[in-house]
């Protein structure tokens, strides 16, 4: 029945461009119903909806994106197309072709004057809903063209979603009282999500400016000011990077800054901006726990081309980040926080991290 289903399909998209038929639900239901008399109403219904999908959006993928449980779509060049529901991955039963493909390649980097080929291997690039969409193209993708869509939250979770009741209250208490954070964990756990909790518990009436790759936060408040990198483009735009904006962030007057991600050396401005009145900023790295997040964050600020001694780096983290807070995604695909540890003062100018909640749970009732 696929493969008939299929067939049809491909018949009756190409019978719309053919004959320049208005692609509205019930002409290319009527042209299903020419070309196929005796089908059902469902299989009428789904071949409508599969060849308009064909003509807009991005093709097939859009049934799969319109389901608020997919987080990630994974296309790995022509054959099934991948996803991740509900913290588990697998394949659809969508099938593309090397022509489809390259036709939803198009589909997302046309519209944004970006290009994909062998001269632009590699694309960032976001869609309108704000999900990131990353592309790898041949000959880098062996088996490509690769398109991997990470899905916009369209919806704030709570952060008793990720912690029991007495660390997300502790964990509102320390956003209120305007201690910095870096949230900490690897790809897909959870940290974009539970930054996004965090900031919903920013005061009204602070100025707070973001710098995003893809704006993604959603932060509640009047006075909230949004920045986003942006690539070089085909046309001769020049890339504007993360650090950059940092630094124009800190000309506009924030009363916290909020870092999506920090990779580089743009953790130096951001480290810069918590020990010079902004307290209360937040960001995320990638780590495998709340000491490598600070080994981490040491390694990026030494990379920003300042010739800091690492004694100098140190005393700059201890006075500017108080909290590390580390996801983890489970089995069953549930994000939670697994460590907070509170950053203090080494010996012999180092830097050391104290465990205040461990697999989850509170250490005792120390100061945050």
């Amino acid at each position: 029945m696929a493969t008939t289903t299929s067939a049809l399909e491909e018949r009756v998209h190409r019978a719309v461009l053919t004959d320049d038929i208005r692609p509205t639900t019930s002409a290319i239901s009527g042209v299903v119903r020419a070309h196929a008399p005796l089908v059902d109403d469902a299989t009428v219904a789904t071949v409508t909806r599969r060849v308009q999908a064909r003509m807009h959006g991005l093709g097939l993928l859009d049934d799969v994106l319109a389901d608020d449980a997919v987080t990630d779509v994974m296309v790995n060049g022509p054959g099934p197309v991948w996803i991740e529901s509900r913290g588990q991955v697998g394949p659809t039963d969508i099938i593309l072709d090397e022509a489809a493909v390259r036709q939803l390649v198009e589909r997302v980097v046309t519209p944004l004057g970006l290009r994909a080929d062998r001269r632009t291997p590699l694309v960032d690039a976001r869609l309108p809903d704000g999900s990131r969409v990353h592309i790898a193209m041949p000959p880098l993708a062996v088996d490509g063209p690769y398109v991997t869509v990470r899905r916009f939250a369209a919806r704030t979770l709570p952060l008793t979603d990720f912690a029991d009741d007495a660390v997300a209250e502790r964990l509102v208490d320390a956003v209120q009282r305007r201690r910095s954070m870096v949230v900490s964990g690897g790809t897909g756990a959870g940290k974009t999500t539970l930054l996004n909790a965090l900031c919903q518990h920013l005061e009204g009436g602070e100025r707070v400016v973001t710098v995003e790759d893809a704006a993604e936060l959603r932060i509640p408040g009047a006075h909230v000011v949004r920045l986003e990198s942006r690539p070089a483009t085909a046309d001769g735009l020049d890339a504007v990077t993360i650090r950059e904006l940092v630094r124009n962030a800190l000309r506009m007057r924030p009363d916290r800054l909020i870092v999506g991600e920090v990779r580089g050396g743009e953790a130096l401005d951001m480290i810069q901006a918590m020990n010079t009145g902004h307290d209360g900023s937040l960001s995320t790295c990638h780590a495998n726990g709340p000491a490598h997040a600070l080994r981490r964050l040491e390694t990026m600020v030494l990379t920003a081309g300042v010739d800091l001694p690492l004694t100098a780096v140190r005393d700059q983290l201890v006075g500017a980040v108080r909290l590390l807070v580390h996801v983890e995604r489970g089995s069953g695909g549930r994000r939670t926080i697994r460590d907070i540890h509170r950053v203090v003062d080494g010996v012999d100018s180092t830097v050391r991290t104290v465990p205040i909640v461990a697999d989850g749970r509170l250490l005792g009732d120390e100061s945050w």
